[in-house]
């Protein structure tokens, strides 16, 4: 009876380990790159009024959690090589509710920000066509039907590629992120050549306008962790790779090393970015226009460079935000797959495409709270609303990771031997501790500013949403967990190990 249920629990496995290291990082890059480099570091002039010249410190004081948050992953994938990477982690070595409620919410803040993300695809395809003099097209490109349609265009685009496989992923999305880099280099370059003088010169001969005067940046404390924990959100993304643990080749190698490229790739590239920005272009003129309009860097950019250079970086930053969505949208359906495999959401939903091997099902359900996610950042009429539900759950993710490093010797000891990354175990510790401490502080703080913050209604509180999607998800877990339980399966034993492969 034990193997039937046990069939009935994991009725459709079928992941096959396509993916190599190359795979994995882009994967990661892929996740991380996009709006985190060309928009937030800009907008957070209006999110976070008062942040200033201090954006690259908070920057830098952001990746410090980070990167203890990337060495719990990587740690704890080298132990448990599965789909549905931060699920397992959490409900392996901390409690399977845990699990639950991490994953799900990491896979609800990252559906919405898929959808995000395709919306402020948009407004790149605007300055594109602007930079064109394509005047008419530009102004459609302003309209909230087309950008509501075309965003959702690209996010079932990128659904059928995933289900097409992970080889035909991998050829997608590699020759992007290559292309994604070098694009933005031109950024880096042009932005260290030029400087505030030029910048001045350009607007007053194009638009008669002069520079807002920048006054004294003032340091305040408040201001900037609010900052930081924003900005954490550029680092957001390299949990991608851990979800994919299931279709890894040679995981126990492979899934912390790209973890650990992805991590400094992107943090290095971010930070070059966004200081040639700042150096090319007066904050103050990019505080007072992020209040009037959303701003990208391409667009700042428009005012220095030839037409030519100036389309070919802004078409580099919308391949940035397009790379995102196949990433995000693999991370995400595997979450929902690794839940139906251990029982806890509704088995149909692990159903593997008989040819493609990919957990088709899962994609589709995936793209349909994108989708949601397009709606809301419309009707909302601003996106930050999107990334500060996805940075409150993944702040509360990463810190039930660092959490899991902690307790996973004592839970489950036989995973514990299985690690292979900094297998010190003061030093595991140390990190965690570490991890936990910062990802307390920036979780406290991101929730405060958001409660805090006026709005004109309540549901444009992020927190009041976080809550009630994770109310849903506490339902969903007892309903399922009750359903295992009568039909006589010994639940205790299926969240002690890891699922077949």
């Amino acid at each position: 009876m034990t193997q039937d249920l046990e069939q009935e629990r994991r009725p459709s496995a079928g992941l096959q380990r396509q993916l190599g290291l190359p795979g994995l990082a882009a994967t990661g890059i892929c996740s991380m790159l996009g709006a985190s480099v060309y928009v937030v570091p800009f907008m957070i002039q209006r999110n976070v009024p008062g942040i200033g010249s201090w954006v690259l410190p908070a920057f830098l004081f952001a990746a410090i959690p980070a990167i203890l948050a990337a060495l719990a992953y990587a740690i704890l994938a080298s132990a448990m090589p599965r789909a549905g990477g931060s699920y397992l982690y959490a409900s392996r070595g901390l409690h399977p509710y845990l699990g639950f409620v991490a994953s799900f919410s990491q896979w609800f803040g990252l559906s919405i920000v898929i959808g995000v993300i395709a919306y402020i695809i948009v407004p790149f395809l605007r300055d594109i066509a602007a930079a064109l003099e394509w005047q008419a097209t530009a102004a459609a490109l302003e309209t909230g039907g087309v950008r509501v349609g075309l965003a959702l265009l690209l996010v079932w685009l990128f659904v059928g590629i995933n289900v097409l496989g992970g080889r035909f992923y991998e050829r997608t999305l590699i020759p992007l992120m290559l292309l994604m880099f070098g694009l933005g280099t031109i950024v880096i370059f042009a932005g260290f050549h030029y400087d505030h003088a030029a910048f001045s010169a350009t607007l007053l001969e194009r638009e008669n306008r002069t520079i807002p005067s920048a006054g004294t940046s003032v340091f305040d404390i408040r201001t900037f962790l609010s900052a930081a924990a924003i900005l954490f959100s550029s680092f957001i993304g390299f949990d991608a790779i851990a979800q994919a643990g299931g279709e890894a080749r040679n995981p126990g190698r492979n899934l912390p090393l790209a973890i650990g490229i992805a991590v400094a790739t992107v943090g290095s590239f971010y930070f070059l970015f966004t200081a040639a920005v700042y150096h090319a272009v007066p904050w103050s003129y990019v505080a007072a226009e992020a209040l009037e309009r959303d701003i990208t860097a391409p667009g700042l950019f428009s005012y220095l460079l030839p037409g030519g250079w100036a389309v070919a970086i802004v078409a580099g930053a919308a391949i940035a935000l397009i790379n995102d969505l196949p990433a995000m949208l693999l991370a995400v359906s595997r979450l929902m797959f690794a839940w139906a495999e251990d029982g806890i959401f509704p088995q149909w939903i692990a159903r593997v495409h008989p040819r493609r091997h990919t957990p088709h099902t899962a994609l589709l359900l995936s793209g349909g709270m994108a989708s949601i996610g397009i709606l809301g950042s419309h009707f909302a009429g601003d996106f930050f609303l999107g990334i500060d539900i996805m940075v409150t759950s993944m702040l509360v993710n990463f810190l039930l990771m660092c959490l899991s490093v902690i307790s996973l010797p004592r839970r489950n000891p036989a995973l514990a031997r299985e690690v292979q990354v900094l297998t010190s175990r003061p030093w595991q510790l140390a990190l965690a501790a570490g991890g936990v401490v910062m990802l307390t502080g920036f979780l406290i703080i991101h929730i405060a500013k958001d409660l805090n913050a006026p709005v004109d209604a309540w549901y444009f509180h992020s927190t009041h949403v976080w809550l009630l999607v994770m109310t849903i998800a506490t339902g969903i877990y007892f309903r399922e967990l009750a359903r295992l339980k009568s039909k006589g399966l010994d639940v205790g034993d299926v969240f002690r190990r890891l699922p077949p492969e």
